[in-house]
């Protein structure tokens, strides 16, 4: 757990932009997420910004085992020790090809889409085309959970998504918004 902590911290120092935080995911965080999510309806799901995989115990806790998971973190570190934690599950480094990497597992749509991605700190191209990633990768009615720490993204998110409603946790560090959003049902 303290060299999670550590590599956490070390990834935050020296890419402030990719990372939000200094320290991983609370447990008071990951819970507020999980109960955030109808799990009874998850075949498929991927977290974007796995990190050192506090929020992905959480979410193995919850899925059935049939169900497929994928797993993105851009810092390299990090996605070598989710590799080596979590085999099995395929681990990528880039949001921004959501939709091609989740072809390639056999994946047509997903169920749910977990982030912790920090978007206000991407510049707004990376943040939008990520976005469009998402959108795209989701089945109709399908849930985006993503905690920020802040509201600044309720604009930009309810552009694209319907918000269920917007929990907040101060038991994290920093304390964390948690957005439960739906995409669109199909008519």
């Amino acid at each position: 757990m303290f060299t999670h902590r550590w590599m956490f911290a070390k990834t935050f120092f020296n890419h402030p932009g990719q990372i939000g935080s200094i320290t991983p995911s609370s447990r008071f965080l990951a819970r507020l997420i999980m109960k955030s999510v109808p799990w009874e309806q998850v075949s498929s799901i991927a977290e974007l910004g796995s990190g050192t995989g506090a929020l992905t115990n959480s979410i193995l806790e919850h899925i059935n085992p049939d169900t497929r998971m994928i797993l993105f973190e851009k810092d390299s570190r990090m996605q070598q020790n989710l590799t080596r934690t979590f085999p099995g599950i395929p681990a990528y480094s880039d949001a921004l090809q959501l939709n091609r990497n989740i072809q390639q597992e056999g994946i047509s749509n997903l169920d749910c889409v977990i982030s912790g991605l920090p978007f206000f700190n991407f510049p707004e191209t990376v943040r939008t085309q990520i976005l469009d990633e998402i959108v795209q990768s989701l089945r109709p009615g399908g849930y985006f959970v993503a905690f920020q720490y802040s509201l600044q993204m309720r604009k930009e998110l309810n552009k694209r998504f319907h918000i269920e409603k917007i929990r907040f946790t101060p038991l994290n560090v920093p304390p964390a918004f948690v957005y439960v959003c739906r995409k669109e049902a199909a008519l």
